[in-house]
């Protein structure tokens, strides 16, 4: 018993540390699951049940971050862009998970962490649909190795096909998966860029409260109709966030706090990975992440240079 308590807050203790030093996603999962794969964890029961928490209070912090008013001041042009490129790689996703052979759960999350807004988006919808660690820490695994591609490649290839600062801003609003790496690449290629990546980034990101209840209900199951609480949450922080102006600097502050939050959330996320994970997973997810980035990515340039977006 005394073991399995020093277990716990070594894990618990890893996890506070990176939330207090705001360690990047990537390295956060890439830790915890380092150390799970080379030490163990005798306390994979608790870490599961503790990363649930972490992720839930997460998403919810998060929310307060989102300016539903400057999504608006864009008009509805925005939502419907958003909304034909969620559905596009959507159902993409579907359809290269089945030729994949990907299990579901793990499809649909790269597939809505494509889709939304990587890794938080593959949060919300890991706890909306009750994905297992495993499935979760591939997903965000895949998605954290494209954005740091997309990151320098981006760049080049707005600069190759000669697009003007807004319509680059658009690319890659539509196209890179964390909002993180869509500030990178646009502020790289400029000031401009920059403010329409991140409203229109913004307006990808509402997407996820009904995504993740269309992925809840795909289970299945013939429960009542319900949207997870911490959903509720997400949504009354954006509300609260965008239209209580007054109290900024305190969102501001709460978001922060779910950012810190997401890293020791991911951090026990990669402690529940195992070498039977490992193995009964395969490379497949990556190449589905691939395959998918690659084809959204085309389709989205292929839709901003045909019909001017952003321009």
């Amino acid at each position: 018993m005394e073991k399995l308590t020093q277990n716990r807050l070594f894990w618990l203790g890893g996890a506070v540390l990176l939330s207090a030093v705001s360690a990047s996603p990537a390295l956060a999962l890439a830790a915890g699951a380092a150390l799970a794969l080379s030490m163990g964890n005798e306390a994979r029961s608790f870490t599961a049940k503790s990363s649930k928490y972490f992720l839930q209070w997460a998403v919810v912090l998060l929310g307060f971050g989102l300016e539903i008013g400057a999504v608006l001041k864009v008009g509805r042009s925005s939502l419907w862009i958003t909304c034909a490129g969620i559905s596009f790689t959507l159902a993409a996703g579907f359809v290269l998970g089945r030729l994949l052979g990907i299990s579901r759960d793990l499809s649909l999350l790269i597939s809505g962490g494509t889709a939304i807004c990587g890794g938080s988006a593959i949060a919300a919808l890991s706890e909306a649909m009750e994905a297992s660690q495993a499935d979760t820490a591939m997903a965000l695994a895949v998605v954290f190795l494209l954005n740091a591609v997309a990151l320098t490649v981006f760049p080049q290839v707005g600069h190759a096909f000669g697009l003007s600062q807004s319509s680059f801003g658009m690319w890659a609003a539509m196209a890179i998966h964390d909002t993180s790496s869509v500030v990178g690449a646009a502020a790289s290629y400029g000031q401009q860029a920059l403010g329409i990546a991140t409203t229109v980034k913004l307006t990808r990101a509402l997407w996820i409260l009904p995504v993740a209840f269309i992925f809840a209900r795909s289970r299945g199951n013939n429960a009542p109709l319900a949207v997870p609480w911490f959903l509720f949450g997400f949504l009354v922080a954006a509300v609260a966030g965008s239209f209580f102006v007054q109290a900024n600097p305190f969102w501001h502050m709460l978001s922060l706090c779910g950012r810190h939050a997401m890293s020791g959330a991911l951090f026990l996320v990669g402690a529940g990975l195992t070498l039977h994970d490992l193995r009964r997973i395969g490379s497949r997810p990556l190449l589905k992440g691939i395959a998918l980035w690659v084809v959204v990515s085309c389709a989205s340039l292929a839709a901003v240079l045909h019909f001017h977006l952003g321009a």
